[in-house]
């Protein structure tokens, strides 16, 4: 299994023109993130998960040619924005676009895309194949997903499991439940989005905690804002199993 970090920020914070700390100002590439998204290849399968206002740059950097599914979080517009470039693949595929999400999550993006789920489509509009999933297992592709229902305050959002991979984004509360789904995962990735308090998102600290219970062979934080700091400086303040991921991050996992 390969995973690619497409993005690893978040909207959060001043805009960066109008920014003049450290981190916007940094000439370090791991500091410069794109909307929090991923890329996953497992068994020659292709998907993503999230796909958000800066989903077209990611994949073209990737060169991620082939795209079998898109998996969704929630629907902050920060995660769907950029489903509309699906179109691409498409083209070349010349298939629908299968996405997964809960019941909430799939009506916003038919509300947001109206105009790809009309009875008479324009010519070229995406074509997207919606599959609702719940909080339980499923198969895309032959592949086993397992959901993880976490807390973004008071939003469910869903990260996902892949044999021994687990991704978690917006998150300020799992349970234990979860947290047993989680465990015995040898790579686990999850958010934090600055080190003070924040109403609906891990801090650092609380990130490090949550993964010092999960405590898999390797971690990596994501969905960072700029107010986390510089990527050196916190990476050498984090245990030795767990870095910030920054965008362009591959790791492979046997």
């Amino acid at each position: 299994m390969q995973i690619t970090f497409l993005g690893t920020g978040t909207s959060q914070g001043v805009p960066v023109i109008a920014c003049g700390c450290e981190v916007c100002q940094s000439l370090d590439f791991r500091d410069k993130r794109l909307r929090v998204s991923i890329h996953i290849e497992v068994d020659g399968k292709s998907f993503v998960v999230d796909a958000g206002p800066d989903f077209r740059q990611q994949m073209l950097r990737e060169r991620i040619k082939n795209l079998d599914s898109i998996f969704f979080t929630h629907e902050h517009k920060d995660h769907t924005a950029g489903l509309d470039d699906v179109r691409a693949y498409n083209f070349f595929q010349k298939s629908d676009m299968p996405i997964y999400g809960r019941k909430h999550v799939l009506a916003q993006i038919k509300q947001e895309f109206y105009y790809a789920f009309t009875e008479i489509k324009y010519p070229g509009t995406p074509q997207i194949t919606l599959n609702e999933i719940e909080n339980q297992p499923f198969q895309v592709e032959g592949i086993d997903i397992i959901p993880i229902e976490v807390m973004h305050y008071k939003l469910p959002v869903f990260g996902f499991r892949i044999k021994d991979f687990t991704y978690i984004t917006d998150v300020n509360f799992i349970s234990d439940k979860e947290i047993e789904k989680i465990k015995g995962s040898k790579v686990v990735v999850l958010g934090a989005l600055r080190k003070e308090h924040h109403l609906s998102h891990f801090t650092l600290a609380e990130a490090v905690e949550m993964l010092e219970k999960i405590a898999p062979e390797q971690a990596y934080i994501t969905h960072i804002s700029h107010q986390m700091g510089l990527h050196r400086e916190v990476n050498e303040e984090l245990p030795a199993y767990i870095e910030l991921a920054y965008d362009g991050l591959v790791i492979n996992l046997d």
